[in-house]
């Protein structure tokens, strides 16, 4: 290996390489990458904090998904569950409910869909809501009972007299939607995962 003397710029160490050519590195160069190096890893360790900082917390992911035994809710009844602090109602139709959700002509509804798009398939007589008006975001009443459930026998907003039908679909009153329907699955026969 062949050493030259220091230039203007630095040192210089020359040698060859396993293709037998000379390379040379300088000690310039090393310190310009070891700085960028040194750099990059404040960057990050700064940064990452805040990262961490726009995470959800603990509570909000907990709230994330809520399972519902549904067990001791007989046909005909509903209850009324909480998901991300609002609001859930779960309902178990009776066949006569059903037939008569199935038996409104689409045509007639503000917002049209049937009961099948509303439920899951072979699990009809289960509809899971949320609980809030889509006019004004009022809970409506028909989940307790001797609960005022309107004129469509579901759930009926007092506060500006929004109607929904069986299948909590919006039938008349300045509501302009359906109840939403959130993201669910059923995890056995008797648990329902809302989230």
């Amino acid at each position: 290996m062949a050493t030259q003397a220091p230039s203007a710029e630095g040192s210089q160490v020359t040698g060859t390489g396993a293709g037998g050519e000379g390379e040379g590195v300088r000690r310039r160069d090393f310190l310009n990458v070891a700085a960028v190096s040194f750099a990059g890893v404040g960057a990050v360790a700064a940064v990452a904090p805040l990262v961490v900082q726009m995470a959800p917390p603990a509570d909000v992911l907990a709230l994330s998904t809520t399972e519902v035994d549904i067990s001791k809710i007989q046909p005909g009844q509903a209850i009324k569950t909480s998901w991300r602090k609002q609001p859930v109602f779960i309902r178990n139709l009776t066949p006569a409910e059903i037939q008569q959700a199935n038996a409104t002509p689409l045509g007639e509804l503000r917002d049209p869909q049937s009961l099948a798009d509303r439920t899951k398939p072979g699990r009809q007589n289960w509809l899971v809501t949320l609980g809030v008006c889509t006019h004004l975001g009022c809970v409506p009443l028909g989940v307790g009972e001797g609960e005022n459930r309107g004129p469509y026998g579901g759930y009926f907003c007092p506060c500006h007299g929004s109607a929904y039908d069986t299948a909590g679909r919006i039938r008349t009153g300045p509501a302009p939607l359906n109840l939403a329907v959130p993201e669910y699955a059923f995890k056995s026969p008797t648990v329902v995962q809302i989230g």
